[in-house]
């Protein structure tokens, strides 16, 4: 489990990867942070795209950097954000949860680090935290460990 501080700074850390996220058509910027087993900080941001379907999440743009590094199995801990780019809530006070397929995304990489990993969710303000084991966020899940490639 992380502690505050380390939750804290990987929160900070999201909400700086927001700020640089290319949202043009929904102006919502989230942002990841992916905490190391070394304390690495590796973050992602949201890339949208006008073929909406082909826009990537800040989670799955953090966890592509992490296997494209070798880090894929070095995962603790992860802290998302989101909101406008101007600081205005859009989902009132209430935390950014990662989509179904960021879930998946998240999960296949928390597999392979041999971690039941804690996801920190945080309003675009920063002052609605809640955070939650990935198990939780996805119950009875489907990885590589289904597929007899982590034993």
């Amino acid at each position: 489990m992380t502690d505050t501080t380390t939750r804290d700074a990987l929160i900070a850390a999201a909400r700086d990867a927001a700020s640089r996220a290319y949202a043009p058509y929904s102006g919502f910027h989230v942002g990841a942070a992916l905490l190391l087993k070394n304390g690495d900080i590796v973050t992602g941001a949201n890339v949208e795209n006008a073929s909406y379907g082909l826009t990537l999440c800040a989670e799955t743009a953090a966890v592509a950097k992490i296997a494209n590094e070798g880090w894929i199995g070095e995962l603790t801990a992860v802290a998302i954000i989101g909101g406008r780019p101007d600081g205005a809530v859009l989902t009132g006070s209430d935390p950014v949860h990662p989509c179904g397929r960021c879930r998946q995304i998240l999960n296949e990489a928390a597999e392979r680090s041999r971690a039941d990993i804690m996801v920190h969710c945080a309003s675009g303000d920063g002052h609605a935290v809640k955070s939650y084991r990935l198990s939780e966020l996805l119950p009875a899940s489907f990885g590589p460990k289904d597929l007899g490639l982590i034993g």
